[in-house]
């Protein structure tokens, strides 16, 4: 797996490129739902969390690192990382170094898979959060997403409980998975 020699990984903070981050979302967002979840569910959620102006708000956060993946100055792939503490619950219970990052979105479009931009991508996620004094990041991982649990299990991840993501009302299980960054 060799990383394209024209990939630039970066921390953005351009409000400019909020839509072309949420066009990016929209295709990736749906290879990461489980088998059975319908095209509506999806626009739905994207509708709601995944929209321009969403990723303008990302992008203007000071507690909130959007993390861009370009080649041939186009974004491929991008990753959310949200510092602070945990506020599920259920997360709270298994997740408790502090100060602590959450890698909260990783997508990357699929014409850019296998090429190594999401290692990029997860390499400067993770030196972000230990820029920021964090000493573990976390994340949420579908239980039947088995691509993207073998990924973060090779970035160092291991699952330390379940948490509960509400598609549209339907509740689907997560892995929590942590990777300690000391």
């Amino acid at each position: 797996m060799t990383v394209p020699t024209d990939v630039i990984v970066m921390i953005d903070t351009c409000p400019d490129h909020a839509t072309e981050l949420a066009d990016v979302a929209a295709v990736t967002f749906p290879l990461a739902c489980p088998p059975g979840t319908t095209d509506a569910d999806t626009a739905d959620f994207i509708g709601k969390n995944l929209t321009a102006a969403h990723f303008r708000d990302h992008l203007s956060d000071e507690n909130r690192d959007v993390v861009v993946a370009r080649v041939d100055g186009a974004i491929v792939g991008y990753s959310l990382v949200l510092h602070g503490d945990p506020t599920d619950p259920e997360v709270r219970a298994v997740v408790t170094q502090r100060p602590v990052s959450e890698l909260s979105k990783m997508y990357v479009l699929p014409r850019a898979h296998g090429a190594g931009v999401a290692h990029e991508l997860m390499s400067t996620a993770v030196s972000a959060c230990a820029e920021r004094g964090s000493v573990a990041v976390w994340l949420g991982v579908s239980n039947v997403n088995l691509r993207a649990q073998r990924f973060y299990g090779k970035a160092g991840f291991v699952e330390v409980g379940r948490k509960s993501f509400w598609l549209n009302g339907d509740e689907q299980r997560d892995f929590v998975m942590v990777r300690a960054l000391r």
